[in-house]
């Protein structure tokens, strides 16, 4: 009886607990119905999270244009492939959905991935074994091009799909590639997730990051457990907002001949460096800008340099200098051109070491501050600052032309040169380009006040940002006038000083000379510090040589620095890489712009009348000109004259080139034309032109005889006349010990 007691008891008490257990569980699953949640956690919105998908719609990266519209950076869509290997995916559809055949796609996919088909059916059978869903292809199957994609879907491999991704891409590589930068895909954390985000690098794609850069957008939907969208389900669409375009000063002509001529040059001295700089110095615009060592960066891999030494990378400068040790004597008020003044070495007393001249010291016996300026001489220059100025004025007009400071211009990574004046030496030495360093857009931030009438320019690449979508300008650069540091009067007899440093008796930059254009100009051979030790490098290739510019000289429209370091010389004069690189971006680069050439006709020579020559036969019309001292051109072998370079009765000089177009016109051999008769020809022509190099043509692409219509495209390329052993004046021609010129 006690044992059935027992019995009946527990069994009471499971009741009990099972009771309990019942009404907690009934309570909680009534609580759950009435609330809709567990833990705080809304069912249903946990339900709609489970059953929703979203994926992201990509925003565009703003585009990248020359001043002129032309396209150097833009989102370019490529695309992902990948393979869905699942045959759920397939579940009761009439179609395969998924790789049904690996091998056969593997067959078909690779020659047009150019892989082999074990590179496409390993993926896929590992994924088999592993019970994956999709699976990948790594590089191969990325960045593919639309063409690629197309040819793939035109196979209708089943189970074969692509996902859309943008690459950026710079359609002119090499070009302006320091400027522009590049932009690639890197891992970029947002609200504590790592998203994948196209973010600039360097150059203006750097600086504009926060404007190029878009807002990406998503579409959201409820979906199946294959991720298929079900029917009539709610869709959120945010749209993507786009990036802003920039638009800079660069000249996209004008910076492809600065390339062109960079990369021959290179080619051809193998220099250490090269750096060039174009601007217009009435406000500050830089049409070009290029170094070498360059990169693509469309592949930017194994770089030798990612600076852009124009901006970042301070040296001493040489006599390029001078401009502005002249400039400050000039507006302190203290200069007298006349003055003469005993070249060759000078020492300011027994504790500082003498100053010499670049021909070992030699100088050229007494002579004026304005023919020091035009042979480069340091003694003079160190003259003017401790005997004349004084180092304090001296050192008030370096900072009123900013050479202490950065530029400000508008790209990354600028580094300022460094203004030594510590001790007397520095302080003479600084007069002439040694000791202290200077950037490339320091010297042309200041120059511009030598070109501008005394207004020193604010240099800057971006020319204005505009919303693509509206095609609105959001915000436009206009020139920007930083100080004054010289008056009007001065900048002209700077102007005048540089002048004849180029076409003067004693020039030491006569191998810069354009044809029909006055340049003026100051040219610098800088020393270079010894890497390993006190001093500086000797030999003759161990120099920076440099030339600062403009033309016209009277009115300056162009202003260009270029710089070469350490080039391969040979028997060639010092001032031959730069110069090469000079005179063909300045002078067809003032062609190009239309500015008119400024160099006076000769005078008390012959003007010849033209006669009305059209609808002559070519060979009368061709005598009649020749009688009259022209040199006549025929253009075909027509049997009538339809056009002429001049005008009926218009005045010619005698021995002047002039074409006669026949009605079947043809190319003639151009071979030692100038580029001015070969421009005129194209012209007239209306020929679509590009010059190559500068002074007369060696090669044509359209070969003579050739029959010539509108728009043909007709390449030339020029080169100097070789005028042999000519006597030189270019500094440190033969300087083995000199300080700077």
């Amino acid at each position: 009886m006690k044992k059935n007691r027992t019995t009946h008891a527990m069994s009471g008490v499971f009741i009990i607990v099972f009771s309990l257990l019942f009404l907690l569980l009934a309570g909680r699953f009534m609580y759950i119905q009435a609330t809709g949640e567990v833990a705080g956690v809304s069912l249903e919105q946990w339900a709609k999270e489970k059953r929703t998908t979203s994926y992201p719609l990509s925003s565009e990266r703003g585009k990248i244009f020359d001043k002129n519209g032309m396209t150097l950076a833009y989102d370019m869509p490529v695309y992902r492939l990948y393979a869905i290997i699942s045959e759920e995916y397939s579940k009761g559809m009439e179609e395969p959905l998924h790789v049904v055949d690996p091998a056969a796609t593997a067959k078909a996919l690779a020659p047009i991935l150019d892989v082999d088909e074990k590179d496409i059916l390993t993926p896929i059978e590992n994924g088999l074994k592993n019970n994956k869903f999709q699976v990948e292809f790594g590089k191969i199957g990325k960045n593919l091009s639309q063409n690629k994609r197309d040819e793939i879907l035109a196979l209708n491999l089943p189970g074969i799909y692509f996902e859309e991704d943008s690459l950026r891409n710079y359609p002119n590589g090499t070009f302006a590639s320091h400027i522009i930068g590049f932009a690639r895909e890197m891992d970029v954390e947002k609200e504590g997730e790592v998203t994948k985000e196209i973010a600039g690098v360097t150059g203006i794609e750097r600086e504009m990051n926060d404007i190029l850069k878009g807002e990406d957008g998503y579409i959201s939907y409820q979906r199946d457990r294959y991720n298929k969208k079900l029917l009539d389900a709610d869709e959120i669409v945010k749209k993507p907002k786009d990036g802003h375009d920039v638009y800079l000063t660069i000249d996209q002509k004008i910076q492809t001949l600065l390339e062109d001529v960079l990369t021959d040059v290179q080619e051809e001295y193998n220099p250490e460096r090269i750096t060039a700089i174009v601007m217009n110095p009435k406000t500050g615009e830089i049409l070009a800008m290029g170094n070498r060592p360059s990169y693509n960066p469309n592949n930017p891999a194994n770089v030798e340099n990612w600076y852009n030494d124009a901006i970042s990378s301070p040296f001493e400068p040489g006599s390029t200098m001078k401009i502005f040790t002249w400039a400050s004597a000039i507006e302190a008020g203290v200069y007298n051109g006349s003055e003469g003044f005993m070249s060759g070495e000078y020492q300011v007393n027994e504790k500082i070491v003498p100053i010499r001249d670049h021909n070992q010291g030699r100088g050229w016996g007494v002579i004026s501050y304005d023919e020091g300026f035009t042979r480069s001489s340091n003694v003079a220059a160190a003259r003017l600052v401790w005997e004349k100025m004084g180092t304090d004025t001296f050192h008030e007009y370096l900072q009123a032309f900013d050479l202490d400071k950065e530029t400000g211009i508008d790209l990354p990574g600028e580094i300022q040169g460094q203004i030594l004046y510590n001790w007397p030496r520095e302080k003479l030495t600084t007069a002439f380009g040694q000791g202290s360093t200077l950037t490339p857009i320091q010297q042309m931030k200041a120059a511009t006040a030598i070109a501008n009438d005394g207004k020193m320019m604010q240099p800057y690449v971006i020319q204005k940002i505009v919303d693509p979508s509206t095609g609105k300008v959001i915000e436009e650069k206009e020139p920007t006038v930083v100080k004054e540091p010289i008056s009007p009067e001065t900048a002209k007899e700077v102007l005048q000083l540089m002048d004849s440093a180029v076409n003067g008796k004693y020039a030491t930059g006569k191998n810069y000379q354009l044809e029909g254009y006055t340049v003026g100009g100051k040219t610098g051979t800088a020393q270079i510090p010894d890497p390993n030790g006190n001093g500086y490098l000797t030999g003759r290739n161990n120099y920076v040589f440099s030339f600062l510019g403009v033309a016209p000289v009277e009115d300056p429209e162009l202003m260009m620095y270029v710089a070469v370091k350490q080039p391969e010389l040979g028997d060639k004069p010092s001032s031959e890489p730069a110069a090469k690189i000079f005179k063909t971006v300045m002078g067809n680069s003032l062609r190009y712009l239309n500015i008119e050439p400024d160099m006076e006709e000769e005078k008390n020579v012959e003007l010849v009348t033209v006669p009305d020559l059209k609808g002559q036969n070519p060979s009368e019309a061709k005598q009649r000109l020749s009688d009259l001292g022209l040199n006549p051109v025929v253009i075909g072998d027509g049997n009538k004259i339809i056009a002429a370079s001049v005008d009926a009765g218009e005045e010619v000089l005698s021995q002047k080139r002039v074409f006669l177009v026949t009605d079947n016109p043809k190319m003639p051999n151009i071979i030692g034309w100038s580029v001015r008769d070969v421009v005129q020809l194209a012209d007239l022509m209306e020929l679509k032109m590009e010059v190559l190099g500068g002074g007369y043509a060696i090669s044509q692409s359209i070969e003579a005889g050739t029959a010539l219509k509108k728009n043909d495209y007709l390449g030339v390329e020029f080169a100097e006349p070789n005028i042999g052993n000519k006597e030189t004046n270019d500094e440190a021609e033969n300087n083995v010990d000199h300080e700077s010129g």
